[in-house]
């Protein structure tokens, strides 16, 4: 695991090639970002390059105070790329509320339906029972897209869902992402950023039962028949596997991998009664780098990122009244750009206020999605 280290000559000049640092905020573009100004360049944004890792190959990734919501430090925050079953996040923020944890329910073969081939799946049979809780179980520790579209189904379906999370999405105001299925599955123009993956962390742990779930390391799941097996969280941090230790204080909370994507990975830790976010998209080829590298971000943001002046800020949601104004402009696009649009779902969570960005011609522009590769196969 890369290990925080004073920032030498040598991780200096290593840094500057990956990724060259900014140390003054860049020329105003014509709109502001969201966040930032600094958030929407290619440097490095950071308030002190001390101890900063030297060696990073993610293709985005943010540090972040979950508190105050200040960005410690981010490279390409607002590039939009693949975000694979970290989109399960904001699956999470938008339809956890809606069923009691104890509600069962007995699975058919409609419920499983439609479920792309080489997904990472948590086992659920059709004709048995389980409770809400259990599938949400499925969600967050195997990262189960057959639990995903059972509880889509119980939310009246795949397509009502998916326009909920867009409508979500732009209640959170983050901007970058693009839903097209709730599961995070490779699908041409699904898109989010490391900005946004954050947003979706920060709100989602805000709520006892989703932070919950994150930090649950083992559960027992049902097998039919009376039976049960164990299931395993895949967050490789949480509980130390395949040669990683697990990385002190941390509290989830999802990771995510597709052939397309690669590895993603946002992170919440606690340490001395402060909490940091931590997303990292797309590193190299290494399957432990996604934490090695997260790993580093959050020692660099607990040992160095307090004295770190801010380079910019987490929004919060539309509806505590702190709306961006005028429209921001999003970062670099990837695979074409993704335009927002407004949603025909309902938004339960600050309904009143979605209906007024629905009405509003700045929040009406057309979307425009380009195709991506082909589907790639999705585990953990």
């Amino acid at each position: 695991m890369c290990d925080s280290a004073r920032l030498s000559r040598r991780s200096a000049l290593a840094l500057a090639v990956a990724a060259p640092v900014a140390a003054a905020a860049p020329a105003r573009a014509s709109r502001p970002v969201l966040g930032g100004d600094r958030l929407g360049g290619d440097a490095v944004q950071v308030g002190s390059t001390t101890g900063l890792p030297g060696r990073l190959t993610a293709r985005s990734w943010l540090v972040a105070d979950h508190d105050t919501g200040d960005v410690l430090a981010a490279y390409r925050a607002h590039r939009r790329l693949p975000p694979a079953s970290t989109l399960k996040m904001l699956f999470a923020d938008t339809v956890l509320d809606r069923f009691p944890t104890g509600v069962r329910h007995t699975v058919t073969a409609a419920d499983l339906a439609g479920i792309p081939a080489g997904s990472s799946l948590v086992g659920i049979r059709a004709g048995t029972t389980y409770t809400v809780g259990q599938l949400w179980q499925g969600v967050f520790l195997r990262s189960g897209n057959d639990a995903v579209h059972v509880l889509a189904h119980l939310n009246g379906g795949v397509a009502k869902t998916v326009a909920e999370m867009r409508a979500r999405a732009r209640e959170l105001q983050a901007l970058d992402t693009h839903v097209v299925s709730p599961d995070g599955y490779d699908h041409p123009g699904q898109l989010s950023s490391a900005y946004d993956l954050t947003l979706f962390a920060r709100q989602g742990l805000r709520d006892p039962r989703f932070r919950a779930y994150c930090r649950t390391r083992t559960a027992d799941f049902p097998a039919g028949g009376g039976k049960t097996f164990q299931i395993q969280n895949t967050d490789r941090l949480l509980g130390g596997a395949w040669g990683l230790r697990a990385y002190p204080g941390l509290i989830g909370v999802k990771n995510g991998y597709t052939t397309r994507a690669g590895n993603t990975f946002t992170g919440a830790a606690t340490r001395a009664g402060r909490t940091l976010l931590v997303t990292v998209m797309h590193p190299g080829n290494s399957a432990d780098a996604v934490y090695e590298e997260a790993a580093a971000l959050l020692d660099w943001g607990f040992t160095h990122g307090a004295s770190a002046r801010a380079v910019g800020t987490l929004v919060e949601p539309v509806s505590t009244g702190q709306g961006a104004e005028p429209a921001p402009r999003r970062g670099t696009a990837v695979g074409g750009t993704v335009a927002r649009g407004p949603s025909t779902g309902r938004l339960v969570e600050g309904a009143g206020t979605a209906v007024a960005l629905l009405a509003g011609g700045a929040w009406a522009l057309r979307r425009r999605v380009a195709r991506g590769p082909a589907k790639g196969r999705h585990r953990h």
